[in-house]
């Protein structure tokens, strides 16, 4: 399908629709696109009630948990996740894109993931959709690819309609099942419940990711900086393409696992609490394209989960720098405390390139202030826990740019809050 996508981005923790604040029609210009938190006036996906912060942060780190055993199920050729834990595996994409699909544009509010190769939307007709659906019948530039096109091939177990001329495929998305969808990004019918209500914009590496079918407009080149948590305005961007990306920026080589093909690897060589390099086995955090084994980054997990191995040594540095005696847990969060603390910096340690948070990337703090905690976890317990994921809370307020062709990703600070 050919399309003109116009995008607005919308940082969510649970998504129940609502009106806009006449205040936040800001106009996106160009291929720089604007960010809000979920929580924000400018927000269509507050929560239908509010939840304590408990609450809240119990229901994130669920979701975190949850995801990590998706992004660990993520091995070449295999689509269908594991059970662990005896618990349901679901994810929860943490971005959300309203994008003007067709010609005439016909709006569609989107789930963007970084990890996730696909680029669908449901259509007339899509039994288990969204209210919300794309009319193909109302857009002329709207094509279903036949059996014979290139792309058919790219998809998995890819089939031919009745009359052989269109290709039909089936996919998951975690416990979800997209059946039926055409090759024209379009689905026909789903069944479970963590699929995104009106479509999927993956920015994975995949032949079939929006990156990749747009490469000859933007280079398989994006960045964005997510505002903070607290920020109730269009603050944080999404930028595509190389034009505009900043000058001044450190780069780490961006590595590529055969085993999970569409994450974006980069190599952890350290981690630093305060001044000391904490001891952490040089495999914990080793990138091993035979196991599938090392650190990513990823926009929809909330908070950072290392490895047990590599978060012990950490907690243990930080709690002893914090020096007080009562540390108490919330959830998967075992570092907590109920006194105002002065919390050490973490550093980071990549293949050319260090990156230091701040207390605000590092703690997360109750509403009436308290409760603090740690916001980083220990990744699941399962057989597939070898990933490290940098997540979205520690790259906020940091400029995150994606570099496919030159293989390397940068990380400047910037204050998008």
């Amino acid at each position: 399908m050919k399309t003109h996508i116009y995008f607005s981005l919308v940082f969510f923790l649970f998504s129940v629709a609502q009106g806009l604040n006449p205040k936040c029609e800001t106009q996106d210009q160009g291929s720089n696109l604007q960010v809000f938190h979920i929580y924000s006036p400018c927000s269509p996906f507050k929560p239908s009630k509010p939840l304590s912060w408990e609450e809240d942060v119990l229901q994130t780190q669920a979701k975190d948990q949850a995801r990590l055993q998706y992004l660990s199920s993520l091995v070449a050729k295999k689509s269908v996740v594991p059970i662990a834990s005896g618990r349901q595996i679901v994810q929860s994409p943490t971005y959300i894109v309203r994008a003007n699909i067709g010609t005439p544009p016909q709006t569609l509010l989107m789930a963007m993931d970084t990890s996730n190769d696909a680029a669908w939307i449901p259509c007339t007709g899509c039994l288990g959709c969204s209210s919300t659906v794309f009319d193909n019948a109302k857009s002329t530039t709207f094509q279903s690819l036949g059996c014979q096109a290139p792309q058919c091939k790219q998809v998995q177990n890819p089939s031919c309609d009745g009359s052989g001329n269109t290709c039909i495929f089936n996919m998951t998305y975690g416990p979800t099942t997209l059946s039926r969808a055409t090759l024209s990004a379009a689905c026909k019918k789903t069944t479970g419940n963590s699929v995104p209500p009106q479509g999927l914009l993956g920015l994975g590496r995949g032949p079939l990711s929006l990156l990749s079918q747009t490469q000859d407009l933007y280079q398989s080149t994006f960045s964005y900086c997510l505002p903070n948590f607290r920020s109730a305005n269009f603050s944080g961007s999404l930028r595509l393409g190389p034009v505009g990306q900043p000058v001044r920026i450190k780069y780490t080589p961006l590595l590529k696992n055969p085993r999970r093909p569409s994450l974006y690897f980069v190599n952890l060589i350290g981690i630093r609490v305060g001044n000391k390099v904490v001891d952490i086995p040089p495999s914990a955090i080793a990138f091993n394209p035979t196991t599938g084994a090392g650190t990513i980054i990823d926009s929809g997990t909330v908070f950072t989960q290392l490895v047990e191995p590599a978060y012990v040594a950490v907690r243990d540095e930080f709690r002893r720098r914090v020096k007080v005696a009562n540390v108490t847990s919330l959830g998967g969060f075992d570092t907590c405390y109920t006194v105002p603390i002065v919390a050490p910096k973490i550093t980071f340690m990549f293949t050319s390139m260090n990156v230091t948070l701040p207390q605000d990337n590092l703690l997360i703090h109750s509403t009436a202030g308290s409760i603090t905690c740690l916001a980083m976890a220990s990744a699941p317990d399962n057989v597939n826990s070898v990933l490290n994921v940098i997540a979205n809370m520690q790259q906020q307020n940091h400029r995150i740019l994606f570099d496919v062709p030159n293989s390397r990703l940068g990380v400047a600070r910037e204050l998008c809050t």
